[in-house]
Order: C-alpha cells, then sequence, then structure tokens
C-alpha cells in the first residue's frame, strides 16, 4: 500500500493539474480544498519541489505549481519519489537491487519469479498514467455517473 503521504502528494497533483493554466496555488487553498493538513502539505510540496516534480513562488501571487505539463508527470514518478522503488522485494528492484539472504539460487527463486511480474505490470501501468490521464478517467467516470442518475431519474 502507498503511504498518506503519498495519497495525499496524488490528490495535490491532481488538483494542480485541474488548475494547471491558473498559475501557483497558496499551499492553504490547496489544504483546504483536498482536506490534507496545511503542515503535512506542506513537507510534501517541499519534497516534490526537490525531485523537480514541482516549482513554487515567494510572494504576492506565489504558490505551487507544476514543473512540467500534467501530460509529463507519471504517477509512476511520483510514487518513487516518495516511496522508493516499486518493487514488491529487493531482487527485482531496477534501482535498489539487494540479493535476498536467505535464497539459494536467485534466478530458480519462483518468489522473485512472481515478484518480478507484479513489478514490472505496476510500472507499466504507473508509469503510463500520466496526471492528465487521471483527470481524464476522473471526468470520463463523472460523465458516467451523471447518465446513471440521469437514466435513474
Amino acid at each position: 500500500m502507498i503511504s498518506k503521504k503519498t495519497k495525499y502528494a496524488l490528490k495535490a497533483l491532481i488538483y494542480l493539474a485541474r488548475e494547471y493554466d491558473r498559475g501557483p496555488i497558496l499551499i492553504a487553498d490547496l489544504a483546504r480544498e483536498e482536506r490534507i493538513p496545511k503542515k503535512f502539505l506542506e513537507l510534501i510540496l517541499l519534497a516534490l519541489k526537490n525531485a523537480g516534480v514541482l516549482q513554487s513562488k515567494k510572494g504576492k501571487g506565489g504558490g505551487y505549481y507544476l514543473a512540467q505539463s500534467p501530460r509529463e508527470i507519471s504517477m509512476g514518478k511520483v510514487i518513487r519519489t516518495l516511496e522508493g522503488p516499486l518493487a514488491p522485494v529487493p531482487c527485482v528492484s531496477e534501482t535498489a537491487y539487494a540479493r535476498c539472504e536467505e535464497c539459494d539460487d536467485e534466478w530458480s527463486c519462483g518468489i522473485r519469479l512472481v515478484m518480478k511480474e507484479v513489478r514490472d505490470a505496476m510500472a507499466q501501468i504507473l508509469d503510463n498514467a500520466t496526471l492528465a490521464d487521471v483527470l481524464e478517467r476522473i471526468e470520463q467516470e463523472k460523465q458516467k455517473k451523471d447518465g446513471v442518475l440521469f437514466y435513474a431519474i
């Protein structure tokens, strides 16, 4: 499971993606709109800024904004930034490989073979899901919901 920190980060980034053309967003506004504790959000946004996902502007009209277009920021990048590698076990990690001490034959280890498939599937989905894709999915689901509600009336 992803941590609450990462979930809040994703919520904040989706909000910033929705408001992409509006310019910098104040932390207080973002915290209020997404119901994220402000102090916690400050730490999250700073980590994302340090990773190059966000930029900030100080002073009047300041706040945080996406460093790139929502089409260029993947869920995989964000999750790796805050959580580390996607791999469920270290022996299948592409960025933080470590041999499992208890494993006699890593290459024929059934756990490793399955967990590699898990890592590959997660990476495929998360690396190909951009913030813009998420916004499109949200809109599609809202339209489906509205259609169901309309039909039910």
